[in-house]
């Protein structure tokens, strides 16, 4: 046994966790390259198609099993998150996102399997320290994408500045999302992951109803538009979502 690993873990058990943490870290950077030019409303939606993804891998290669009324369950809850991508007042060929959505569904179906792997890292792992190396294996892949010029400049440029975007990035980064990540590692290790996925996908429904209010409060407010059309479809998709989750939990 490898003297800084804790008691009963394998180095195998370690192997899937970084592994996961990799494949966390690719889906996250291509998610981030279609946010900068697209709608943090219609981008994330289209993400959250991961769950179908997850399933399938978890079916296929953990032995993990639903019911009819889950399976429904999880179309349900992905379809509502996918629809509120959709652009009800724009013709055909551009009620989509446009070839970005490709992008996405890839970076969908890498989310779904690192799910699943750490899934099975999470069977002999502490969840502190599943999250740890996770975070490492992710951070490294971050740097092999962004480690340039530019990136440095601007960060600099931050400091130099006092940006309070600064203070607002490290609050995200260094407590929201570890929080959030390490509720979700909590929820994984301690049911199927098919199901735990599809119950995460509802962050949808948040980001449409914050994002929504900030536009409405600040016009334009992160390149948001609320017309009546766009409100329709997401209501409906959100009703999709709860009626989803409700179908998961009971």
């Amino acid at each position: 046994m490898v003297s800084w690993l804790p008691e009963g873990v394998t180095l195998e058990a370690v192997g899937w966790c970084i592994l996961a943490g990799a494949l966390f870290g690719l889906g996250a950077q291509l998610l981030m390259r279609v946010l900068f030019s697209h709608e943090v409303s219609r981008t994330i939606p289209v993400t959250e198609t991961s769950p179908i993804f997850a399933a399938l891998i978890a079916v296929a290669f953990l032995g993990e099993s639903l019911t009819a009324i889950q399976w429904t369950a999880v179309v349900a809850t992905v379809a509502g998150a996918a629809m509120l991508s959709v652009r009800p007042d724009a013709v055909y060929s551009k009620s989509l996102l446009d070839n970005s959505f490709y992008i996405l569904m890839l970076g969908a179906f890498i989310m779904a399997t690192a799910n699943v792997t750490i899934k099975v890292a999470l069977n002999d792992l502490p969840i502190l320290f599943t999250h740890g190396l996770r975070m490492l294996a992710l951070g490294i892949v971050f740097l092999a994408f962004n480690v340039r010029a530019e990136p440095w400049h601007d960060v600099r440029s931050l400091i130099a500045r006092r940006s309070p975007a600064l203070l607002i990035v490290s609050i995200n980064e260094l407590v929201i999302a570890n929080a959030g990540l390490l509720m979700m590692l909590w929820a994984l290790s301690m049911g199927p992951v098919s199901l735990v996925t599809a119950l995460i996908g509802t962050r949808a429904f948040f980001v449409v109803l914050y994002s929504t209010a900030l536009a409405i409060v600040w016009r334009g407010a992160m390149g948001e538009k609320i017309k009546a059309g766009t409100v329709v479809v997401k209501v409906g998709s959100t009703a999709l979502i709860v009626a989803g989750v409700a179908a998961i939990v009971i």
